[in-house]
């Protein structure tokens, strides 16, 4: 007999091996459910065990394919998935490959797409299903030499409101979270771009120092976990909802309010460009 029919609720995690993800896979199997977390390595704490690590790449589509045919192979339904793979890469547009920025939008945005387009014929089938989407902050508010991944992070946006017309009449609700700054090993991970000749240099390394700063002084990543459970039960699935320090979810407040150029002094003088 499987999981699912003693009466368990199953989730599909991705990016569940470090930051966000790990936090909410084991904040989510400590409410009961069953919890499959995927990610490219082994989760490297004692309490691993919380949660069923599987191996997921989700910039192969054979990979996630894999993981699909796996948890099904183990369960009847699937009742939430929760997309919190992601990476960061940092440098001036113009200095940044396109390969990276390809290589940004492959995790952050196509990596989503391919968990998401696995799973939703399961759901479709059962009639019913959550997805949650960990955006950021930076998809309703451009950083500076954070392009790419600000851009990623926007079209993940765009993808959520899609396909919440979509969805719905399935039973399946979706809902993009917006997380700010939170302590995690996303920020030591982050590929910087700078040549030394760069004439960005000075000025990135600046505003850069202070999102890194921020970060490191950002909230528990339990914090979030705690809020995706308190979602996942919920029964009104909003489009959108923003977590973390007070300031940057007023920041994105208003943003929807502030006139452009008035916003842009305001950013700019955060960061002192």
């Amino acid at each position: 007999m499987s999981n699912s029919q003693l009466g368990r609720k199953v989730a599909f995690v991705t990016g569940a091996t470090s930051g966000l993800g790990y936090a909410i896979a084991n904040r989510l199997a400590s409410e009961g459910f069953i919890v499959y977390g995927g990610g490219r390595r082994q989760a490297n704490s004692s309490d691993e065990a919380s949660f069923i690590h599987i191996s997921v790449d989700v910039t192969n589509e054979e990979s996630v394919q894999r993981a699909k045919d796996f948890i099904f192979s183990r369960e009847d339904h699937l009742d939430l998935i929760v997309c919190a793979a992601g990476n960061g890469v940092s440098g001036s547009i113009e200095e940044t490959p396109i390969e990276d920025a390809k290589a940004q939008f492959e995790v952050n945005f196509y990596g989503v797409a391919r968990a998401v387009k696995a799973m939703l014929p399961a759901m479709r089938a059962q009639n019913s299903g959550k997805i949650i989407i960990i955006g950021s902050a930076a998809g309703k508010i451009g950083m500076p030499f954070q392009g790419y991944y600000s851009a990623s992070k926007f079209a993940l946006e765009g993808f959520v409101e899609s396909i919440r017309y979509e969805v719905r009449p399935f039973g399946i609700e979706v809902c993009i979270v917006e997380p700010g700054d939170f302590k995690t090993g996303f920020t030591a991970a982050r590929k910087k771009i700078s040549p030394q000749n760069s004439p960005y240099r000075e000025k990135m390394l600046t505003a850069l120092g202070i999102q890194e700063r921020d970060e490191m002084h950002g909230i528990d990543p339990m914090v979030a976990a705690e809020r995706i459970v308190k979602l996942a039960a919920s029964r009104k699935f909003p489009i959108r909802i923003s977590v973390g320090p007070l300031f940057e979810r007023f920041a994105i407040w208003a943003r929807r309010f502030l006139p452009d150029a008035l916003f842009e002094v305001f950013y700019r003088m955060n960061y002192k460009l």
